[in-house]
């Protein structure tokens, strides 16, 4: 398999919108995100978290994968080390960082109910972003670094070898802790397209 480059998750949302006919005001009706924060993040102005991303694909009704312009894909994948597909840079071409990357494990394989990523966190340009609501559920387990959570109303620092498993409706944010970067593998569930679609 060759090295797959980073791929403009921004580009891809506008091609997938456009694809399905929804204006930009109709994909903001249906995530409560304004059409502005979707053009920066369509023109790749904002780096959208992950359940940002999961609650588009959502709307769009599409598996998630497809924002990175995923095929159909097969019944297993393998990702080695250097084949990474990166989803998100740090900050964006005006300098919005919400201070995290990730990295997918599971594109390739089809009809996958779950998303596998390794996230890394650094210090957000944006002071307090707000948190994240969307469908499903995440699992975080801490590999390097220390990782901030915040949790509908809860607080806590979690260690390498830490995890956590939420409820993604539950309103929800991560950050380093410590203004030093963390290493963070994520598997995140959210309910999409009936099964056997692709």
């Amino acid at each position: 398999m060759a090295e797959l480059n980073e791929t403009t998750v921004g580009e891809r949302i506008r091609q997938v919108r456009e694809g399905a006919g929804v204006t930009l005001q109709e994909l903001a009706d249906r995530t409560g995100y304004t059409s502005a924060l979707l053009n920066q993040i369509e023109n790749h102005m904002v780096s959208p978290p992950l359940g940002a991303l999961g609650r588009i694909a959502q709307a769009l009704g599409v598996r998630l994968g497809e924002l990175w312009g995923e095929g159909p894909g097969e019944p297993y994948t393998i990702v080695r080390r250097g084949e990474r597909r990166q989803v998100s840079r740090f900050a964006s071409k005006e300098g919005v960082s919400y201070g995290y990357t990730y990295e997918s494990l599971g594109f390739g394989k089809k009809n996958r109910r779950v998303e596998p990523f390794l996230i890394t966190l650094e210090p957000p340009t944006v002071p307090h972003p707000k948190p994240s609501v969307h469908e499903g559920e995440e699992f975080l387990f801490v590999l390097e670094g220390r990782m901030e959570v915040h949790l509908a109303g809860h607080t806590d620092v979690l260690e390498p070898g830490d995890s956590i498993l939420y409820d993604a409706s539950l309103p929800h944010r991560v950050t380093c802790h410590g203004g030093e970067p963390a290493r963070v593998l994520a598997v995140i569930w959210a309910p999409g397209r009936a099964e056997g679609e692709g």
